[in-house]
């Protein structure tokens, strides 16, 4: 343990604000970039498409202009990002930000992306266009539930890691069981790429529940208000594969269906804070339970911070020091 400490003394340092949606992640990765001289990286998966700006709750021009943001609004809905991606895209912005004397600060809440960053992720084969495509056709010929069901007769084990309506990791598991004859459970448990070579930190926000339903809610009009039925109705012009990442974002589909004359606006927009609000609490569970390599700390925060990351000024005091001591400082471990 005392050798793994000294090797992690000896890396870079990164600072990463994970909390579930609505929780004000953003409005602290922002205020602790001022503190630090820090650069705000994205680690949000819907945030990186360049056309769900508002329904994404990207940072403002204003926030933009406060301190650097990478890898925000980067792709176009119609080139879908996963994992991997995001991995070589934050690795190459942290060694970006670390060489012009600034401190990485990732922000986001898909725990997946940041498990895959830290730890790294299962050397997967590249799934031939046929076979992803076979595998959109069918999840639109039977519906996503029922491919679930299918892939759990074949892989249980992923399948029980995955909700039967989450379209776009259902049919991707189901594209990598058809290419390599082998489920994503089983590629999970082989060895991944190494670690990122960073000592990391976690600033956790885990606030209580039912503020954070209210903050969805209220946020979720607030997009409304800003526009984010012309930006779904913008998004349904360019005629993407409906299965692609961007197409399922939270509030996307049942606002298309209002769109479509399918539902009413006021029953689209309770969807909307719906999906977005059983996300929140996936969020939430993942990043309270999620366990920490060696070479991470964590630092918790059980309050709402709001919009305007407001909370005790002895909790932010807290935080400050905490962080100020993991940039400045050498951390000891025991053991």
């Amino acid at each position: 343990m005392a050798g793994q400490a000294a090797a992690d003394d000896e890396l870079p340092r990164a600072v990463i604000v994970a909390g579930p949606t609505a929780s004000g992640k953003s409005a602290l990765a922002l205020a602790l970039a001022e503190r630090v001289g820090g650069v705000v990286i994205n680690a949000d998966s819907m945030q990186v498409y360049r056309e769900l700006r508002i329904l994404t709750a990207r940072p403002t021009s204003a926030e933009e202009a406060r301190v650097p943001h990478l890898l925000y609004g980067v792709r176009s809905a119609a080139e879908p990002a996963d994992a991997a991606w995001f991995r070589g895209a934050a690795l190459a912005a942290m060694a970006e930000v670390q060489a012009g004397g600034r401190v990485p600060i990732l922000c986001g809440g898909t725990g997946m992306w940041l498990d895959a960053l830290v730890r790294g992720i299962a050397d997967i084969p590249a799934v031939p266009e046929r076979v992803r495509a076979a595998a959109r056709a069918l999840a639109a010929e039977i519906g996503t539930p029922a491919l679930h069901g299918r892939l759990h007769g074949c892989d249980p084990e992923t399948a029980a890691r995955l909700s039967p309506g989450d379209t776009q990791r259902v049919i991707r598991a189901w594209e990598v069981l058809e290419a390599t004859g082998e489920g994503l459970a089983a590629w999970w448990r082989r060895p991944a790429a190494a670690p990122a070579p960073w000592t990391v930190v976690h600033v956790r926000l885990d606030p209580p529940r039912d503020l954070v339903r209210g903050a969805i809610d209220a946020r979720f009009r607030a997009m409304m208000a800003a526009g984010a039925l012309e930006e779904v109705r913008a998004l349904a012009a360019m005629g993407l594969d409906p299965a692609l990442p961007a197409m399922r974002a939270h509030g996307v589909p049942p606002l298309l269906a209002a769109i479509r004359g399918e539902i009413t606006l006021s029953a689209a927009i309770s969807r909307g804070q719906a999906m977005v609000r059983q996300y929140a609490k996936r969020q939430a569970t993942w990043l309270r339970h999620h366990a920490l390599a060696p070479s991470e700390r964590t630092f918790a925060i059980d309050a709402w911070l709001g919009p305007n990351a407001q909370f005790s000024e002895k909790r932010m005091a807290d935080l400050f020091a905490f962080i100020d001591d993991f940039l400045l400082t050498r951390r000891t471990m025991a053991g």
